[in-house]
């Protein structure tokens, strides 16, 4: 079992008594969000007086009742759903569908009635507000993770499965606070209740989930794949949740699959999980490639003179050459020469076998926080990963794509076990899941599952999302040695 399997909620309203801050939240939402559009609407009649454009009063009231209209246009979107807000692309998709609904009916209602209104109030106002709602959600947002970060405005949950399945979560959520819950508690098996759970109380048994959330006062339950609880037992479980409202998650065994993969479809008077086959040939992995060569050669261009002081600076400060190449597999498990910027002194493949012993991972890799084989700049080039742009150039000749798995050695990949061989499918990336969710600080069996997330799930906006992700982590230096 692992956290990042496909969740299905089965209850979400919030208890009262523990969503005041959300209450709260959603609230600065509105009034944000009404400010945004506000602001739109004294922009452009602003614009328009200005330039000495005579605005009669129809117009101003039709302004404010768009300004009126606008936060409920976006509830009508979900914009103001909890589970919309703090992760993942729901919110902006709602305030996305929200805004250009109201512009269609406008634009529409003006053409039915044949109603003459001005143009700037379609053309313009409502994509300012637009754009401007999404740019305040973004930064809302980030305030939002800095809040879960510092231990505010988290769920409390109850976890309920074996202990394997519950540490896995608790590990997950003390690494990425922005998820916005935190483990309370637990419930295992009554044979196993006097197992270690890193500190997570254990409260009772499968049996006495609901006396456990009772007690204190828990936002959530999640519950783990386990075989003891079964569909009649799920069952049970919600009813008995029913009364406070709590929410109650459940994770299938399905691991890593998640997204438009999955649906639930009722065969038979049953609601099954329909699953679709990743997808890695055809038109998506068509358009994949063409984004991945015209990105890496317009990058080429534009970075040439930085490269190119990188290569002088290199040049200046050891001997040797700028650049290194590397034999690394690519997918089907083909073998192509990685090119990089050269950090290390020129024998480090040969110094490496001396320091094998002061590994820091604990799998296939080698790494150490303060590998001496590693140059002043070339210290300075890993830590905001300048090293790899080089890579551009494989990008640009099919070898790799922006985004996908780490690209491996070939001494690792005879070491895959059948599993991890799956990330050989796809092409390997210059950035992906393990760069945005760590990089060098993640253990062997954490890069490999977001490595084998990423197969399984891969999608173009979902290349584009980390490719937006990285930016921040790459500035920040995060995981870098």
């Amino acid at each position: 079992m692992r956290v990042e399997s496909a969740v299905v909620l089965l209850e979400a309203v919030p208890r009262s008594a523990s969503s005041i801050w959300t209450r709260a939240y959603l609230r600065l939402l509105l009034c944000g969000d009404t400010a945004c559009v506000l602001l739109a609407c004294v922009c452009v009649l602003g614009v328009r007086l200005m330039y000495g454009v005579y605005i009669p009063w129809a117009e101003f009231l039709l302004g404010l009742g768009l300004v009126l209209v606008w936060p409920l246009a976006l509830m009508l979107g979900g914009a103001y759903h909890q589970r919309a807000n703090g992760e993942g692309t729901e919110e902006f998709k709602a305030v996305f569908n929200g805004g250009v609904s109201l512009m269609a009916a406008v634009a529409i209602g003006a053409y039915a009635t044949q109603t003459v209104i001005a143009r700037s109030f379609v053309m313009a106002m409502l994509p300012l507000a637009l754009l401007a709602t999404l740019f305040f959600r973004y930064k809302m947002r980030k305030r939002l993770h800095r809040r879960r970060a510092d231990g505010e405005y988290l769920r409390q949950v109850i976890a309920v499965g074996h202990r394997e399945s519950i540490l896995d979560l608790v590990m997950q959520f003390r690494r990425q606070p922005y998820h916005g819950m935190r483990v309370v508690g637990a419930c295992l098996p009554p044979d196993r209740m006097d197992a270690d759970l890193d500190g997570i109380e254990v409260l009772g048994t499968f049996n006495d989930v609901a006396d456990v959330v009772e007690r204190t006062r828990a936002d959530a339950v999640a519950v783990l794949a386990c075989p003891e609880l079964d569909g009649a037992a799920l069952r049970r479980l919600a009813w008995s949740l029913e009364t406070d409202r709590t929410d109650l998650f459940v994770a299938p065994a399905l691991m890593d699959v998640a997204g438009p993969r999955i649906s639930i479809r009722p065969v038979a008077g049953m609601p099954l999980l329909h699953v679709e086959h990743p997808e890695f040939n055809g038109v998506r992995q068509f358009v994949k490639t063409v984004f991945d060569r015209l990105v890496a050669g317009a990058a080429l261009l534009v970075l040439a003179l930085p490269l190119l002081a990188i290569v002088v600076l290199i040049r200046l400060t050891s001997s040797g050459p700028a650049l290194f190449h590397q034999t690394r597999v690519g997918r089907d498990g083909r073998p192509f020469r990685l090119v990089k910027f050269r950090t290390m002194v020129v024998d480090a493949e040969r110094l490496k076998g001396a320091l094998a012993e002061s590994n820091e991972f604990d799998g296939v890799l080698f790494k150490m926080r303060n590998d001496p084989r590693i140059t002043p700049v070339g210290a300075f080039l890993r830590r905001y990963s300048l090293d790899e742009l080089p890579q551009l150039l494989n990008v640009a000749r099919g070898e790799m794509s922006l985004v996908g798995p780490r690209p491996p050695l070939p001494e690792e990949v005879a070491q895959y076990r059948t599993d991890v061989r799956r990330r050989l499918v796809v092409k390997p990336g210059m950035t992906g899941l393990w760069q945005v969710s760590g990089r060098s600080d993640l253990t062997w069996d954490e890069s490999v599952r977001l490595d084998l997330r990423y197969v399984e799930n891969w999608s173009l906006i979902l290349d584009l999302q980390i490719l937006w992700k990285t930016w921040s982590v790459v500035t920040r230096g995060e995981g870098a040695y």
